[in-house]
């Protein structure tokens, strides 16, 4: 059997770990995502 809630876990924790990088990288605010 699988362990599908730590690969969900995992998945969201790199898909923020994306976003933050985007946003330093750009240096813009959330509000102009």
């Amino acid at each position: 059997a699988g362990k599908p809630a730590k690969v969900a876990i995992v998945a969201c924790m790199r898909k923020l770990v994306t976003i933050l990088n985007a946003i330093l990288r750009d240096k813009k605010p959330w509000a102009n995502a």
